[in-house]
């Protein structure tokens, strides 16, 4: 009942998914090893992380489990649409949300990011056994399963309660630190105030 209660919180002004607080997850200031449990062959995303954190972040994305997920991501990282797209909510502990491509901007106003899309379809959800574990893909999502565009999120830490309710699309398998870096929002949203580290820029290695 406690975890449903937690899902039924992480839905927030349509694209602005995952806003709750995930109270059982381990502090990203303390992890812990990092190993990746998503195993498999596929494109790389490579992010380039501009702000409090300093870096690149890979991830090894999944197309063998969510195809169209992945092509997505990979059409908006190629087009150049996340480029100077900012981390809107970070939740310590929990996940780190971007890829806003229509509100979310750098030097754009913010006040609403985390609501919008882009100019793409929204995608059927495909859902999977893989769990969301530390440094997991996922995409965020409204309250209707089908309802992903072009923001996604990255786990700080294991969230139980969102296996087979979002879809994972991959994980990072390099700049782990990088993430656990970025700098945190505040509030139960998670909402950055400020400046925002953001994804200066975004690019696939195949």
């Amino acid at each position: 009942m406690r975890d449903r209660l937690i899902v039924a919180g992480l839905f927030v002004l349509g694209l602005a998914v995952l806003g709750g607080y995930y109270v059982n997850a381990t502090r990203a200031s303390d992890p812990g090893p990092y190993e990746p449990v998503i195993a498999g062959e596929g494109p790389v995303m490579a992010i380039e992380v501009a702000g409090e954190a300093e870096g690149t972040i890979r991830i090894q994305l999944r197309a063998d489990v969510a195809p169209e997920h992945v092509e997505r991501v990979v059409t908006l990282a190629e087009r150049g649409d996340y480029d100077g797209v900012v981390f809107h909510r970070v939740i310590d502990g929990f996940m780190a949300q971007t890829g806003d491509v229509q509100h979310g901007q750098v030097g754009g106003d913010l006040r609403r990011a985390g609501t919008g899309g882009s100019d793409l379809p929204n995608l059927p959800a495909e859902f999977s056994d893989l769990p969301f574990e530390r440094g997991v893909m996922g995409m965020a999502r409204s309250q209707h399963p089908d309802s992903a565009n072009s923001q996604f999120f990255l786990m700080f830490a294991a969230a139980p309660h969102l296996n087979r309710e979002y879809t994972a699309l991959g994980q990072i398998i390099d700049g782990i630190e990088v993430l656990d870096a970025i700098k945190r929002g505040t509030g139960p949203n998670g909402a950055v105030q400020g400046t925002p580290d953001a994804m200066a820029r975004v690019t696939i290695e195949r």
